[in-house]
């Protein structure tokens, strides 16, 4: 149900993304009054029994009084079971102020963290969930229905620490890696063991993966492959990675095993070898270095840690983790954990 009159399209975009998942909706290019369309719209859900109805109410922000009241308006019409705070992520730690309006004025039951496909990493959905007292349930990483995920704590707090989301990857990585390569893949990882080899295969799956930009953002900040490849969107992206490769499809076996051999003369070969510049063959390297080094720590995240962490987090999101002791062992399962 669309109850937003204040944006305008609003309705435009709730039948096309309604119409796309095949499902039922309401609203009106003309009725100006978001109560009389919740009323109207819950009357003819109920009517063809419709078990679960969404209603969609116009974003506000925590100084429009005259919205908030709307909201109240709506949500006395409608009597929901559960109310979500929708929060775009890119407002950062503005999000508690935001949040406590809200929660003043309804009772919220959940919140949504939108936007994550950007730079921004969520940090102000701790201070939301610490105003709201309410666990985060879904998280968006897109403009399309299907990127609405299920809320992760493991591939959350990752993400947020710049440890990328490696729960994500993986999870990823088990659709596009054949089976009986996993477990060679996941031992290795485990073991800190990373070569160039690694890399180009690592390369090949990210290419299968889907959109770059949401892959590039499952990464940790650490490898650096966030920052070089900043802006190169879609087909850019693709094509700096199959830059890499070729570089490497000029390596002997010996370099992509133990890159601790290479030295000017071969990266002069490879770089003559491949039609790229030594520039390019020098930065693949640094990135190689960058990735290792993120597969080495994985193996040996530091217990010491944890009690910084922890502080940082709110008790209502630790709550939802299991406590000190379940952040304990996300963190620790974010060092080991493999494909299985």
């Amino acid at each position: 149900m669309c109850c937003d009159t204040f944006r305008a399209g609003a309705y435009d975009q709730l039948a096309q993304n309604a119409t796309r998942a095949k499902i039922p909706f309401f609203g009106s290019h003309t009725e100006r009054d978001p109560v009389k369309l919740a009323h109207d719209g819950l009357k003819k859900f109920k009517e063809v029994g419709n078990d679960i109805i969404i209603v969609d109410t116009s974003g506000r922000h925590k100084q429009e009084q005259a919205l908030f009241e709307e909201m109240e308006q709506v949500a006395i019409v409608v009597k929901p079971n559960q109310i979500v705070f929708v929060m775009d992520a890119s407002i950062g730690q503005a999000a508690i102020d935001q949040a406590q309006a809200f929660k003043d004025k309804v009772d919220i039951g959940a919140v949504i963290l939108t936007k994550l496909d950007g730079h921004a990493k969520g940090g102000g959905a701790l201070s939301a969930v610490a105003a709201t007292k309410s666990p985060i349930i879904f998280i968006g990483t897109g403009e399309d229905i299907n990127d609405l995920q299920e809320f992760e704590v493991q591939s959350f707090v990752s993400r947020l620490l710049g440890m990328g989301d490696v729960k994500g990857m993986i999870d990823i990585i088990k659709e596009v890696v054949p089976k009986e390569s996993q477990p060679k893949i996941a031992k290795r990882l485990q073991e800190g063991k990373f070569s160039l080899r690694d890399m180009y295969e690592q390369f090949q799956n990210m290419l299968k993966m889907g959109p770059l930009d949401q892959v590039i953002g499952m990464l940790p900040m650490e490898t650096g492959l966030n920052q070089l490849l900043k802006g190169a969107k879609g087909e850019a992206g693709h094509l700096k990675i199959k830059a890499y490769m070729t570089i490497m499809d000029s390596m002997t076996d010996e370099e992509l095993d133990i890159p601790k051999v290479l030295n000017p003369s071969r990266i002069t070969r490879i770089a003559r070898g491949s039609g790229r510049s030594i520039k390019e063959v020098n930065e693949l390297l640094l990135q190689y270095k960058q990735f290792e080094k993120v597969v080495v720590r994985m193996k040996n995240v530091r217990p010491g840690r944890m009690n910084q962490i922890q502080n940082l987090v709110p008790p209502h999101l630790l709550k939802q983790m299991g406590g000190a002791s379940g952040l304990n062992s996300i963190i620790r399962q974010m060092g080991k954990d493999g494909l299985k």
